[in-house]
C-alpha cells in the first residue's frame, strides 16, 4: 500500500541517492531509486541538494508516510567510549559525560548518537558518532523546506549495517566469522560480527568507516584496514570469511584472501536486494543505494537507534499529527454538542410556548377550579386533604353512616366493633367517655393477641385510635386505654 511507503535518503557534502521501498511486510517489497549531484549547479550546497531530491521524488510520483535519513562518514567522528552502566537507559543519561572526557572539549555544539559494542554486568562499551549541530541543523532545514521530515538521521555504516543484516542473508550463507568490506567512491565500510560474549553479558556489531581519497591505491587501503580490524580479533568473531564490494572495481578478491589468509569473495548489493543491476538510475553507486534502502528500513527498526536527531532535534512528526487530529476531533465534537444543545433548546422552547398559550387559551374556563383561586393562607396540599375528607364523608352518607362527626355516629360506630369482636376477645369494658371530638375507651383483654384483635376491629370498623396506653397486666387480664375518633 502506498500509504505504507518509506523513503530512505543517503546525503553527503555534494550527492544524494534516493530510494523508495513500497513496503509488503517486515522485509520491504519492491523498491526505486535514484542519485542526484550538485556538481555543476550555480550554487552548490545542502538546499539545492534537497531541492533536486524533491524534483526526483515528484517525477517519478513517488508517495510515503515517512523518510530516514543516512549521513556521510564525512560528517561526523566515530569514537570508542568506554561507559559504566550496563543498562541503556543509564547509558543514554551519562553517555555525554563520558564522550566530553574523551573528546577534551565542550560537547554542546556537537550531537551525539551512540551504539552498544559489548556490555557486561556492570560496564559497557560504546561506539559514538558525533556531528556538528549546524551541519544536522542546514540539512533538516533544507529537508523541510521540501516537505522532508525525516525521522531519524542516522550515521551512514549503521544504515549498511542494517541492509546487510536484513538482506544478505537471502543471498550469503548464514555462516559465523563473515566480515562485510564495502568501498564507495569516496568511503570505506567495514562490519564485523560479534563475537561469542560470556553468560551475563553480550557483543554488538562492530563498525569501522573510513575516507577512500580519489589517488589512493583501494585494494592496498583496503587490505590495510581489514588488518586493522582482524588483529581485533580478541574483541568480535574471528574472522574466516570476507565478503568485500568495491564500487571502482579496483579489488582483487582472490589476491586479497591470499594476503589476509582467509576466503575472500564480492557480495552483489543488487542482488541482495533482489533488483536487477538495470534498475537503479545511471550514476547510482551501490553502496550508496545500500545505505540509502538500509535508511528506509529504519521505520520498522525496534528499540535503540543510532539516530542523531533523537539527540538536538527530536522527531515531533507523528506526535504533531496526532494532535492535530485530536484538535480537529475536538472542535467536530463541541460543534456538534452545540447543535444538539440548540436543537432540544429549541424543542423546549417549543413545547414551552404551547403550553403557555394553552394555560392562557383555558384559564377563564378553568378559573373557578384552580389553584389560583384558593386563599393565600391554603396550600395544595391542604386543598388534597381536604377533597379526601370530602370524599370519605360523601362515601359514609352512600353507605348510611351519616355524619360521623355527631355523637350518636360515633357511639353507633364503636358500639357495632364491640359487636363484632367482644365474644372472640373476651373483652370487659371498663369505661366508655364520648366527646364531641373523641371516644376514650378503657379495658381489659385475656391476652395481647386478643387485645390487637379488637383495636384492628375498630379500624376496620371506621375507627382511628388516637392515643394508645397498655397498663401492667392485673390478675392475668391484659388492661388498656385508647382515645379513638371516627376516620373523617
Amino acid at each position: 500500500m502506498e500509504s505504507q511507503n518509506s523513503l530512505g535518503i543517503y546525503i553527503a557534502r555534494d550527492t544524494a541517492t534516493a530510494v523508495c521501498l513500497r513496503s509488503r511486510g517486515k522485509e520491504g517489497g519492491d523498491l526505486s531509486c535514484f542519485s542526484v549531484s550538485t556538481q555543476g549547479q550555480e550554487q552548490p550546497g545542502f538546499q539545492t541538494l534537497a531541492g533536486l531530491i524533491a524534483k526526483g521524488c515528484t517525477e517519478r510520483e513517488w508517495k510515503f508516510t515517512e523518510a530516514a535519513v543516512a549521513l556521510d562518514c564525512a560528517m561526523f567522528m566515530q569514537h570508542s567510549v568506554h561507559s559504566g552502566f550496563s543498562d541503556p537507559k543509564q547509558i543514554a543519561s551519562t553517555v555525554k559525560f563520558d564522550t566530553e572526557e574523551v573528546l577534551a572539549t565542550d560537547i554542546a555544539n556537537v550531537a551525539l548518537a551512540f551504539e552498544v559494542i559489548s556490555s557486561g554486568q556492570a560496564a559497557a562499551d560504546l561506539a559514538v558518532f558525533t556531528a556538528e549541530r549546524k551541519i544536522l541543523s542546514d540539512i533538516l532545514s533544507a529537508l523541510q523546506q521540501y516537505g522532508f521530515d525525516p525521522v531519524t538521521m542516522e550515521p551512514d555504516i549503521s544504515c549498511l549495517s542494517r541492509f546487510i543484516s536484513r538482506k544478505a542473508g537471502s543471498v550469503e550463507p548464514q555462516q559465523a566469522g563473515t566480515l562485510f568490506a564495502a568501498l564507495s567512491r569516496h568511503s570505506g565500510y567495514l562490519i564485523a560480527p560479534p563475537a561469542p560474549a560470556p553468560e551475563g553479558s553480550r557483543k554488538g556489531i562492530t563498525l569501522r568507516t573510513f575516507l577512500v581519497g580519489p589517488t589512493q591505491n583501494r585494494a592496498e587501503l583496503l587490505s590495510r584496514e581489514l588488518l586493522v580490524t582482524i588483529a581485533m580479533a580478541g574483541d568480535i568473531e574471528p574472522i574466516k570469511t570476507i565478503r568485500v564490494f568495491d564500487s571502482a572495481g579496483a579489488v582483487d578478491c582472490q589476491q586479497l584472501g591470499e594476503k589476509l589468509n582467509t576466503q575472500a569473495a564480492v557480495i552483489d548489493f543488487y542482488q541482495a536486494a533482489g533488483i536487477e543491476p538495470q534498475t537503479p538510475a545511471e550514476g547510482t553507486d551501490p553502496v550508496d543505494f545500500a545505505i540509502a534502502y538500509g535508511a528506509a528500513l529504519a521505520h520498522s527498526e525496534k528499540g535503540h537507534t543510532v539516530d542523531f536527531r533523537s539527540d538536538f532535534s527530536p522527531f515531533q512528526g507523528k506526535k504533531m499529527r496526532l494532535q492535530k487530529a485530536l484538535k480537529a476531533a475536538a472542535v467536530s465534537v463541541t460543534i456538534l454538542l452545540i447543535a444538539v444543545g440548540l436543537y432540544f433548546q429549541t424543542q423546549f422552547f417549543s413545547v414551552n410556548r404551547d403550553r403557555n398559550n394553552a394555560r392562557s387559551k383555558f384559564a377563564k374556563d378553568y378559573a373557578d377550579v384552580t389553584l389560583e383561586k384558593l386563599p393565600d393562607n391554603v396550600t395544595a396540599k391542604k386543598a388534597v386533604a381536604d377533597l379526601e375528607k370530602l370524599k370519605r364523608r360523601i362515601e359514609a352518607e352512600k353507605k348510611g353512616i351519616g355524619d360521623k362527626t355527631s355523637i350518636s355516629s360515633k357511639l353507633t360506630l364503636v358500639l357495632a366493633a364491640f359487636k363484632k369482636c367482644a365474644a372472640q376477645t373476651n373483652l370487659n369494658i371498663s369505661s366508655i367517655t364520648i366527646t364531641s371530638n373523641d371516644i376514650s375507651i378503657t379495658g381489659d383483654t385475656p391476652s395481647p393477641q386478643n387485645r390487637q384483635t379488637f383495636f384492628e376491629t375498630l379500624r376496620n370498623n371506621g375507627l382511628e385510635i388516637l392515643q394508645e396506653r397498655i397498663d401492667p397486666p392485673l390478675q392475668g387480664r391484659q388492661k388498656f386505654g385508647i382515645t379513638i375518633s371516627p376516620k373523617i
